[in-house]
């Protein structure tokens, strides 16, 4: 009777390891690329991975922070299935690469309304934006704050800059030094790094775009065109997953860089949390978010930013907004209640 129960017990082991076995062998294996490095926002792709949320949808997913090219040249390499980059820059990528191969596809919105703004020192005098004209500002070649400037200067009649171009950790210690009068730059990320350098908050004069007529929706979720035809199955459950475990970051930072520290043990956790709270803040829970639903756009604010994106832009071809945008594979209303109530 012993050896007969024994018999049972080790043929259950074995069928419930080798279904486990089997399953993980079946997941499919997905490579994502971070817009930046694993700081505040990466938390909330992160999160979900450490949790095994990825894994109970059937995906392997592995969350790789950015390193030389941006998520948009990945994807489109062919290197990484997904990514998070800015919606300015995809949509600009496909308007001046019509033959590329692969061009990736925003999936979801992540960031309603562009977290970019215009950063001074109250001692330089600017309190508005009209301030700006004729003073000399600063912000690598490549921000999108900088990009999009001409669309911010247009809505609140600011006239001509002087632009300085440095590498991205000189920014804020030129403006504090006072070789700039104004930076461009992510809210989250320049005004950490100005407290960083001993200025205090109350210190420095914020001009978000998102309040100063600047309408543009800024990083979302990208895809490969070729995971989204062969594979659209795992397309759905990513987002599913990523859902889950967004809604938790955001209710809970603390537990979102805690998931991160564990992926990167460099993460510096109190500055982290500041920074997830502060992108919640300024980029993720706005009025648009409420409005049109998280995850989701507006489709005529879609094609304005298009025209004004091409325009600040100076892109080869207008921009092709039905090829930017697919959001046939967002969860459901209810998933994506991910938002605090308020």
């Amino acid at each position: 009777m012993r050896k007969r129960q024994f018999l049972q017990t080790a043929a259950a082991a074995l069928l419930a390891t080798s279904a486990l076995t089997s399953a993980h062998a079946q997941a499919t294996p997905l490579k994502f690329q971070l817009d930046w490095r694993f700081e505040g926002p990466a938390a909330l792709f992160v999160h979900p991975e450490q949790k095994g949320y990825f894994k109970e949808v059937g995906l392997d997913v592995n969350v790789e922070a950015a390193s030389g090219a941006g998520a948009i040249q990945r994807v489109a390499s062919g290197t990484h299935d997904l990514g998070f980059a800015d919606l300015a820059a995809l949509m600009e990528f496909h308007a001046n690469n019509p033959d590329a191969p692969i061009k990736p596809v925003a999936i979801m919105v992540i960031y309603n309304t562009t977290p970019a703004s215009v950063m001074a020192l109250k001692k330089s005098g600017i309190t508005k934006a009209a301030d700006l004209t004729g003073k000399k500002l600063g912000a690598p070649i490549f921000d999108a704050g900088r990009r999009t400037f001409p669309i911010f200067a247009q809505a609140n009649g600011v006239g001509e800059v002087q632009w300085t171009t440095m590498d991205p950790p000189l920014r804020e210690t030129m403006l504090v030094r006072g070789d700039l009068d104004a930076v461009t730059g992510y809210t989250f990320t320049s005004l950490l790094n100005l407290e960083a350098r001993g200025v205090k908050r109350e210190d420095v004069v914020v001009l978000p775009y998102a309040t100063h007529g600047v309408q543009l929706y800024g990083n979302v979720i990208i895809a490969s065109p070729k995971l989204i035809a062969e594979k659209p199955e795992a397309v759905r459950a990513f987002l599913k997953a990523f859902a889950k475990g967004a809604k938790e970051g955001i209710a809970n930072p603390e537990a979102a860089i805690a998931s991160m520290k564990a992926k990167d043990g460099l993460v510096n956790v109190p500055q982290e949390v500041k920074r997830l709270k502060l992108t919640i803040e300024t980029a993720i829970d706005s009025e648009g978010a409420r409005k049109e639903g998280f995850g989701q756009l507006n489709p005529a604010r879609l094609q304005l930013m298009a025209e004004q994106v091409a325009k600040a832009y100076a892109t080869k071809r207008p921009i092709p907004v039905q090829a930017v945008w697919n959001g046939s594979f967002l969860p459901s209303a209810a998933e994506l209640d991910v938002l605090p109530k308020r």
